[in-house]
């Protein structure tokens, strides 16, 4: 989670007019975009790969359908910064305001609620991570992707205005670049990511604000960003319709042939397959929760198809 929390920090550069043109070619019926070149989708292996986060721990449980054992406040505070300065403390950092911070980063940060503003939605899983209790967050943030896209194609084949929909955004654009780099002509080993400066910390002439990643996510993140204009929307959706030439294309974009970014598994070698659970996590089809957030009730839960042996099969044959 640590890697996620990072990513935070930095100033990403927003590529509307490719996750315009992109969200013309969303199937419902496959959970994948349908390029041109063939289906390409979102996986957990992205999810790992770009965020760090948990896809592997068993969970049986409707985590955000359990109620908190405190209570924050959230109406007439003033938005995000009126909620930062009630609760944070000085001193050592308790088991509460960890809460209360991860309540934060996930509703801000990740889930990117719709309310931009503090909501207790996310509570009870804060309390969770805060005690050390482990549970797939990213599954989770895949099902909020899968269920945003949902929203965007229903709205799209209706004709209706996108509006304020929330959710990640975020990883939907670091997904795209990082699979796009090749046609974007992004040098993924050749960025900057900033690096964690106190407030209060003047650098002198010799340092650098920035280092170079430590991995896949930092890269992706701090990628060029592209306007969002209708020129610029029309090119990205011809060339998203007729799809990328071979050259364009990277099925697998996390090759790294100088190993700056250590693989944790391999889908073509086992020898590289360092960790069992991982790979069976990634490649083992599953329904996964979307809808969880803000519902409150059990019986508006509902959960999305995530299939990648249809996309391992395009990345075998494409």
């Amino acid at each position: 989670m640590d890697q996620c929390i990072r990513l935070s920090i930095a100033d990403m550069e927003r590529n509307e007019s490719l996750l315009i043109a992109a969200s013309y070619f969303w199937s419902d019926t496959l959970n994948a975009f349908v390029f041109g070149h063939g289906p390409a989708s979102p996986t957990l292996a992205d999810v790992l790969m770009l965020t760090g986060l948990d896809i592997s721990t068993a969970d049986n449980s409707h985590l955000f359908d359990n109620k908190p054992s405190s209570k924050v406040e959230t109406h007439s505070i003033g938005g995000w910064s009126g909620y930062i300065q009630k609760y944070q403390k000085i001193g050592s950092v308790g088991e509460r305001e960890h809460a209360i911070f991860l309540n934060m980063w996930l509703d801000k940060f990740l889930f990117c609620g719709r309310s931009a503003g503090p909501t207790s939605v996310y509570l009870s899983a804060a309390e969770r991570l805060a005690n050390g209790g482990r549970f797939p967050l990213g599954r989770y943030l895949l099902g909020s992707v899968y269920h945003l896209l949902h929203q965007v194609a229903e709205k799209l084949l209706l004709g209706q205005s996108i509006g304020n929909l929330g959710g990640p955004w975020w990883f939907i654009n670091m997904w795209l670049s990082i699979h796009m780099h090749k046609r974007l002509e992004f040098n993924l080993f050749s960025e900057r990511f900033p690096r964690d400066i106190a407030e209060d910390y003047e650098l002198d002439e010799e340092e650098s604000a920035t280092h170079p990643p430590l991995n896949y996510g930092e890269v992706a993140i701090v990628l060029h960003g592209t306007g969002g204009n209708e020129d610029q929307v029309s090119r990205f959706f011809q060339t998203l319709y007729e799809g990328l030439t071979k050259d364009q294309r990277a099925w697998m974009p996390y090759e790294d042939t100088e190993t700056i970014f250590p693989l944790t598994f391999h889908p073509f070698d086992n020898a590289l397959n360092k960790d069992h659970d991982l790979m069976m996590a990634i490649i083992t089809p599953r329904a996964i929760p979307v809808n969880f957030f803000g519902s409150g009730k059990t019986s508006n839960l509902t959960y999305e198809f995530y299939n990648p042996s249809a996309l391992a099969r395009q990345l075998a044959f494409g």
